[in-house]
């Protein structure tokens, strides 16, 4: 039998928290003269008294370890539980939602997906746009910590690979998680300043230079304007690509930096072969467009750069309805947000890494079809990759391409038709944000869905977000016998 005591006990204090931080957007809305600000009082004191009351009710737990089942159950019902309280300002306030419409908005926004069903976004009280970017700002550390503290131990999609980096957390989860979360958080804030004063210096005000670059930073995409970053300066797209290059890369790489040791981030593969790809994808885009839009030179390639880097980090900022752009842009657009950035950053999808290995597993193959005497094993960064790494990246593309097809059905027995559908679970299990269309595409949004489709969407995300697996092997019953 499980021990839930400890799982309990630590989501207790993550929900507290969580009601800690809507009085930071209380007191923005106060500062800024809104008439609503007793909805982020009410949402706290529910969150915080509910939040204290669980972990009251299993202060008695040993959290010395956490052992695999109880590691599963703590990620999940982490990024379950809080969306759950996080919707409370969103639906007993300002925009005043349905409770499914603000469950939708929470879980985008702790999942970083970016998908929102709010419209009339410039008309929202400031604290209400402050927590929807708090949202995402948490739950891009969040992600981090799991993807660094909790994968490997998990064996989720080939993460045990990153255990040579330091990564082990074996019998020591919890000790080593607030460790990660000590450094990373540095990191995180450096770069988020950093981001904050930059859009500021090119033309942003304040409040938007703060609440984008947490959204920027967290590769989650909510913008203040229905229109996204359409109406910024054009040096705002520079600087929101760069940071989102950032955030693309492993966090570790900067903790590692950060004590003076630089060389792991330049001999990193999956960086160069991030970079390697999205150079690609930019520099093809903008000639596509180049040679097919009657527009500046300087135009093509910033919105190029832009979109496509939006895109392909899973952020989902827009700068153009790139829906209009023709067909092959649309094609690139759907495909680039299946990749994603690298393991252990704020990104989504499927990640780089995974891609590198399985190159090297059909190089391996294709080796041995011409050589069938000769012993060839697939590699990564040099090192051999083990049959167990393997097998648990092959087994995550197939549970990805099975729940990605199956959502896209759910999605069209509820009526959506063959493009919504499709974009829509692909926006979805990727955590990218827009889909394509005119419905839910970057001009778009979701508000007009059925609310059966936005339930099936909010679990997608929360699948997507923490790897698939790590959520379907609590509906074994092998899981709960062990």
């Amino acid at each position: 039998m499980i021990d839930l005591r400890p799982v309990g006990y630590i989501v207790g204090l993550l929900v507290a928290v969580l009601g800690g931080t809507m009085l930071v957007p209380f007191a923005v809305d106060f500062f800024y003269g809104n008439p609503d600000t007793g909805n982020f009082a009410l949402s706290a004191m529910i969150t915080i008294v509910a939040g204290s009351l669980m972990a009251l009710a299993t202060a008695n737990a040993s959290l010395r370890t956490l052992n695999i089942q109880q590691t599963f159950l703590l990620t999940t019902l982490s990024w379950l539980v809080l969306p759950v309280f996080g919707a409370l300002p969103f639906w007993l306030g300002e925009p005043g939602a349905s409770y499914t419409d603000a469950f939708f908005e929470a879980m985008s926004g702790l999942t970083t997906t970016g998908s929102t069903v709010f419209t009339q976004l410039e008309t929202l009280p400031e604290g209400t746009l402050l927590w929807r970017g708090l949202m995402q700002w948490f739950g891009g550390v969040g992600i981090i910590v799991v993807a660094m503290a909790f994968m490997p131990t998990l064996k989720v999609g080939g993460m045990q690979i990153f255990r040579s980096e330091g990564f082990d957390t074996i019998g020591k989860v919890l000790p080593r998680a607030a460790e990660i979360a000590t450094s990373i958080s540095i990191i995180y804030l450096m770069i988020t300043a950093a981001c904050a004063v930059s859009y500021a210096a090119v033309g942003m005000d304040f409040f938007d230079a703060i609440v984008h670059s947490l959204t920027t930073v967290a590769t989650g995409g909510f913008a203040n304007y229905d229109d996204s970053f359409a109406g910024f300066s054009d040096a705002t797209e520079y600087v929101a690509t760069v940071f989102m290059v950032l955030a693309s890369l492993p966090f570790i790489r900067y903790v590692q930096m950060l004590n003076g040791s630089g060389k792991p981030l330049f001999k990193d593969s999956q960086v160069w072969a991030f970079f390697g790809f999205w150079a690609f994808l930019v520099l093809s885009m903008a000639a596509y467009r180049y040679f097919n839009a009657p527009i500046a030179a300087e135009q093509t390639f910033r919105q190029s750069l832009f979109n496509v880097t939006s895109i392909l980090t899973g952020t989902g900022y827009a700068s153009t309805d790139y829906n209009l752009w023709g067909g092959f842009p649309v094609t690139m657009f759907f495909l680039m947000g299946l990749v994603g950035g690298c393991a252990g950053s704020t990104c989504c999808s499927i990640k780089i890494f995974r891609f590198q290995l399985l190159v090297a597993a059909v190089r391996s193959q294709i080796q041995k079809i011409h050589t069938p005497s000769g012993v060839f094993t697939p590699r990564y960064q040099g090192r051999r990759v083990g049959e167990d790494v393997m097998s648990s990246v092959t087994a995550f593309f197939v549970a990805f391409m099975l729940s990605l097809a199956l959502l896209a059905i759910a999605l069209g027995l509820l009526g959506l038709d063959a493009m919504t559908a499709i974009s829509g679970a692909a926006t979805a299990l990727a955590n990218i944000g827009p889909g394509l269309g005119d419905q839910i595409g970057p001009s778009g949004n979701f508000e007009s869905l059925p609310d059966a489709a936005k339930w099936v969407l909010s679990a997608a995300m929360l699948i997507g977000r923490l790897e698939l697996l790590a959520v379907y092997v609590l509906f074994t019953t092998a899981f709960w016998r062990s």
